[in-house]
């Protein structure tokens, strides 16, 4: 069953959300409107499981407002939902606006379960009666910042589930030849999208699943959770992730912008390759540069998308330039790949997603023993180690520890005296020779013995 939980700004939703899916997933603070992109999860309460969604919080503004927008992108979630779990604020009352969007939901004909939240302590149930004027059912009292009433909810949302199978049932095609087959198994590619604010992240993510998933809009920071999205483009599945603008640190002051700025880090950990968004007019300013570091440090694959594309006069000497500068900027991750894109055309938007499954393979590569160390055997031959106080460092053997990202081990006689330009040598020519551009590949250095000998 899905659920999908609907109110007005500052009832507690995504409170409840983090207490039904088990772990904190949305980000809650005390100001209105914090949730602006529906987020999803699999959710359990006791014995039901199901799938919740989050949505913002509704208000009643005209459609070209930052709010009318957020409404309009947040009502299919309602439409798909089998279930919609109503929450109002127990110690508020009943407002009008709660009453406009009832009316909304009651129309959707859908069974709806009626939370009266913040109804801690002997006198929820009391608070809770208000809501019977909304005349959705019984209101269920809950604490979701406390997990109170839990028990009671369940046993609503069980009455709703068996309401929403039945209709289900009445609604299901008769005809089999109308069956959909269930997409081909397979590991999906995660993917986080980063980038400083407002250069067309959340654009780009809908351009690429086909349908407006995420509030898009002139304004920088739309974006605060990082919210994943799951598609499939041919037998490849992707799980994307749209984060919050990254900003300098000396600028995020706000504890709300600190959290969505901790939300984009733990996405971008988590993810296989991370697309680093650059505004192509304004490309490779400082702040790209430093998160396109994090993304190496966190042996991430990197993709470099530039974007508006479309504005760009003079495209050829554009791409060279910028490809140039990757080099010279990145050499942590050199030969990274830059791509053209317009999120708002999607001129681009398919060769960026063959460059993923493509970083995704060299970034996953496993290179042999033997022909890791007849390649080292000749790159010592080229340029033997320095010596070091007058006693030459001998490297005696290396093999790959594991991979995603590549890292090896070389054994030698001084793992402490070797300089660090020697291992940017063997790192580079590790990169060269295996076909490894834009991975971040990581050696350490071990005292041994040749375990031929």
């Amino acid at each position: 069953m899905r659920v999908a939980i609907a109110g007005r700004a500052n009832v507690g939703k995504s409170t409840l959300f983090n207490r039904l899916a088990g772990k904190r997933l949305a980000i809650v603070d005390d100001t209105p409107g914090v949730t602006r992109d529906r987020r999803e999860a699999d959710a359990r309460l006791h014995d039901l499981t199901f799938s919740i969604t989050d949505t913002a919080g509704f208000e009643d503004a005209g459609e070209g407002s930052l709010e009318g927008r957020m409404w309009a992108q947040m009502a299919p979630a309602l439409d798909d939902a089998d279930v919609t779990l109503f929450v109002v604020d127990a110690r508020v009352g009943v407002t009008p606006l709660d009453e406009t969007l009832a009316e909304m939901v009651r129309r959707r004909g859908k069974p709806v379960v009626l939370a009266a939240n913040k109804a801690e302590g002997r006198g929820g149930d009391t608070l809770s009666l208000d809501a019977y004027r909304l005349g959705l059912g019984d209101p269920v009292a809950v604490s979701a910042e406390h997990g109170e009433g839990l028990a009671d909810l369940r046993d609503a949302l069980a009455e709703a589930f068996e309401e929403a199978a039945h209709q289900n049932a009445l609604n299901a095609p008769d005809d089999e030849d109308n069956h959909v087959e269930d997409a081909p198994e397979g590991r999906a590619i995660s993917i986080a999208i980063v980038g400083r604010p407002n250069v067309g992240k959340s654009t780009l993510l809908n351009q690429i699943v086909g349908e407006e998933r995420m509030l898009t809009g002139p304004e920088a920071g739309l974006t605060r959770d990082a919210i994943s999205v799951e598609f499939q483009s041919g037998a490849q599945r992707f799980k994307l992730v749209d984060t919050a603008g990254l900003r300098r640190r000396s600028r995020v002051v706000s504890a709300l912008e600190k959290a969505a700025t901790g939300d984009t880090v733990r996405a971008l950990k988590y993810a296989e390759v991370v697309v680093v968004v650059l505004d192509a007019l304004q490309p490779f300013e400082k702040q790209d540069l430093q998160i396109a570091d994090l993304a190496v440090r966190e042996g991430r694959a990197v993709v470099i998308a530039l974007n508006k594309w479309d504005l760009v006069e003079t495209p050829d000497a554009t791409i060279r330039a910028a490809r140039e500068a990757a080099t010279r900027l990145l050499p942590q991750a050199a030969g990274v790949r830059v791509m053209s894109v317009s999120a708002l055309s999607g001129r681009g938007v398919d060769k960026l997603l063959a460059t993923v499954v493509d970083a995704v393979a060299r970034w996953s590569t496993r290179i042999s023993t033997g022909r890791l160390n007849r390649w080292l055997e000749g790159a010592l031959t080229r340029h033997p180690p320095p010596a070091v106080a007058g006693r030459r460092i001998k490297i005696r053997y290396m093999t790959q520890a594991k991979s995603r990202p590549p890292t090896f081990v070389a054994f030698c006689s001084r793992p402490d005296a070797l300089p660090a330009a020697y291992e940017r040598y063997l790192v580079n020519g590790i990169r060269e020779t295996f076909d490894l551009p834009g991975v971040p590949i990581r050696l350490n250095l071990r005292r041994g013995d040749n375990p031929y000998a």
